[in-house]
């Protein structure tokens, strides 16, 4: 790719493996899987929640970055328990996962956590997986989740339960609809994904992790996905922060961004 962007003579994008999809679902979904039989076993115990976190976010981490190493050792890894390696940055191939998205809700014995596995490839996520453990449910791009059925009742927003922020708020008001209050990202994305909400706006900032493998599921199914200006989603930036998201059905799209390039 030159430097204005324009494709160069014989340039193909690249393209994730059958084998690559496959990867990150076997490997979102077992980290799932010890995290549940983890959350199981400790609580059993009597271990206190917030250990129970930190050795949540710790075993799904290292089970995650030795599943990848051992199968693609020549890719890079960014996670977010994980040390960043600035290596990462001419990597052409970069998998970047969170291991618990929803430590919290994972603590208090919720369902709205998720694991996140993505392949990005020169800025956009070309292989992604998000496993729902709680709901026995892991949601892939490659194969794809079907469209969200139809629906003819108000748009559903789907907003943090503990920190709503002020577009999603905006957006309810503005499309004559209703808030819909879950946990981790991942959660939240799905939702829209299952059909379960209809958008889900995020202005409060998170970092790659948070997005890619929700994002990559969530395009793949034909939702809408960019900043809250409409702009692309890039990933494996040297600052791995995205200071807003969008995720929405297609048919929302004009109404959704009319409210927040206004914002």
């Amino acid at each position: 790719m030159d430097a204005g962007g324009l494709a160069s003579p014989g340039y193909r994008p690249p393209v994730a493996t059958a084998d690559d999809h496959r990867l990150a679902a076997d490997t979102a979904t077992e980290a799932g899987q010890l995290l549940l039989g983890l959350r199981a076993s400790m609580r059993a115990a009597g271990a206190a929640e917030a250990e129970l976190k930190a050795e949540g976010d710790r075993s799904a981490h290292e089970l995650i970055v030795t599943t990848l190493h051992d199968a693609r050792s020549d890719d890079a890894v960014l996670s977010e328990e994980g040390a960043d390696d600035a290596a990462r940055l001419t990597a052409a191939r970069v998998w970047i996962v969170d291991p618990l998205d929803g430590t919290r809700e994972f603590g208090e014995g919720r369902a709205d956590w998720a694991v996140h596995v993505a392949l990005v490839e020169e800025g956009r996520v070309t292989a992604a997986a998000v496993a729902l453990p709680a709901r026995g449910v892991t949601l892939t791009a490659s194969p794809a989740p079907p469209a969200p059925p139809d629906t003819s009742g108000p748009p559903r927003v789907v907003v943090s339960r503990s920190r709503p922020p002020a577009i999603a708020e905006s957006l309810a008001v503005a499309l004559g609809g209703g808030l819909v209050p879950l946990g981790s990202a991942g959660a939240k994305a799905m939702a829209v994904v299952l059909g379960e909400a209809d958008v889900y706006a995020h202005s409060g900032g998170q970092y790659e992790w948070d997005s890619a493998a929700p994002v990559g599921v969530a395009a793949a199914a034909g939702l809408h996905v960019s900043r809250l200006d409409g702009a692309p989603l890039v990933y494996n930036r040297a600052e791995p922060w995205l200071p807003d998201l969008l995720v929405c059905r297609a048919e929302l799209v004009d109404a959704v961004l009319r409210v927040t390039r206004a914002a």
